[in-house]
């Protein structure tokens, strides 16, 4: 296979992912990439589908900070109240407060590292607090706006909440001490709407076998070129490997939306495969930033022998694993479904100076002879796995 070749491809994918804009979940621009990703796929030789299911879409209007003199834009946490266009008015202080108006400021998000209580503990102070809006700084490796998820999208609670970038911090942080009046206003409606996640099938030799599950989320904040382009073009060669391999096994391939809103996408393939998480032979996951510049990776395995395998798969190619995940420690994103449900599984995830920000764009969030390797490295071992005609889940040895 031609190194030259293969960056290409992996180029093109990101280029083109990053070109359809905003991948906000059951967006026009969410629904035109699935249509996209389906086309390629079927490029590949095999049939895929767009799998629908139904969400209530936030659509946010205005959302604004007014603080003496001074109007700061920002966005909705999705997963809060809204205020109504006239807003919240009354005094900034310091989240905790008697102020009607609360600041706070996130941790910066470091995939690859252990995850903080400290995160954990103000986001629930935050949504159990008693003030009438929230006004929240986010905080990344670098000043700007670093959206949160929506782990709480289908059951919405806490005050209405702004997110704004942290390069207002101090002098937000200022009137808070001094508790001048404010304006918040959180603004947005909703609509009902549809999302599709892209699934395909590569019938195996032996279907009667356990099969495998290929998956990657495709949606999220901004254009995610890194995010979620990286572990697309993973999906997408690992579907060219595998459909040229005469694999022994079924394989199924999964690109979820919903991601950012609280994992509806895996949801919704679940209620239609209630058996699949344990029937499946594994489940490989392609997480965020894969492909970064200059960042580490982290792999979360449910067992010895398939975090083995993906070593081996890795280093073949050149590639260290930085750090693993505790055995037994519940993973991010869609994993973390599978490993709630008592499956198998490899997840793997990369750091970024860019999660979740504007800045995660084509070219310069990715690094393509790296996101390359990766994408050599999985594809080779998902279809060494389809290969093996023995063995199931538990067994020991992949």
């Amino acid at each position: 296979m031609s190194t030259n070749a293969l960056e290409q491809r992996v180029a093109d994918v990101i280029q083109a992912y990053d070109a359809q804009g905003n991948h906000r979940t059951a967006t026009d621009q969410d629904n035109a990439s699935a249509e996209w990703l389906a086309a390629q796929s079927r490029g590949l030789g095999i049939q895929p589908s767009l799998e629908p299911f139904p969400l209530d879409r936030v659509d946010p209007q205005l959302g604004y900070v007014h603080v003496a003199g001074r109007r700061i834009d920002g966005v909705p946490m999705f997963d809060a109240g809204f205020t109504d266009i006239e807003g919240v008015r009354g005094r900034l202080g310091p989240i905790g407060s008697d102020a009607e108006i609360g600041l706070a400021e996130t941790e910066p998000s470091r995939l690859t590292e252990p995850g903080t209580e400290r995160q954990r503990a103000l986001l629930s102070n935050l949504r159990h607090s008693r003030h009438k809006a929230v006004v929240l700084l986010t905080r990344g490796s670098t000043p700007g706006l670093f959206l949160l998820n929506a782990p709480c999208f289908k059951k919405p609670f806490g005050p209405p909440t702004l997110q704004i970038s942290s390069t207002e911090g101090e002098w937000l942080k200022k009137h808070a001490q001094e508790h001048t009046e404010a304006t918040v206003v959180v603004h947005a409606g909703r609509a009902s709407a549809r999302a599709f996640n892209v699934t395909a099938r590569v019938v195996g030799s032996r279907s009667e076998l356990p099969p495998l599950v290929i998956m990657t989320p495709r949606s999220g904040w901004w254009q995610c070129a890194c995010e979620r382009g990286g572990g697309l073009a993973c999906w997408l060669e690992a579907i060219r490997v595998v459909a040229n391999g005469k694999p022994a096994r079924d394989c199924f391939f999964v690109a979820l939306s919903g991601h950012e809103l609280g994992g509806l996408g895996i949801d919704a393939y679940m209620e239609r495969r209630n058996d699949l998480i344990r029937r499946a032979y594994a489940w490989i996951h392609f997480g965020a930033n894969i492909g970064a510049p200059r960042q580490p990776n982290l792999l979360q395995t449910s067992d010895d022998a398939l975090e083995q395998w993906a070593v081996a798969a890795m280093e073949r190619e050149g590639l260290a694993v930085n750090r693993k995940a505790e055995r037994g420690s519940t993973p991010f994103g869609e994993a973390g479904t599978i490993h709630r449900g008592g499956g198998s599984y490899i997840a793997l995830i990369c750091g970024s100076d860019v999660f979740h920000n504007t800045a995660d764009r084509w070219p310069e969030a990715v690094d393509v002879t790296i996101l390359a390797q990766y994408a050599t490295a999985f594809a080779n071992g998902v279809l060494e796995l389809a290969k093996q005609s023995g063995g199931g889940r538990g067994s020991g040895h992949y």
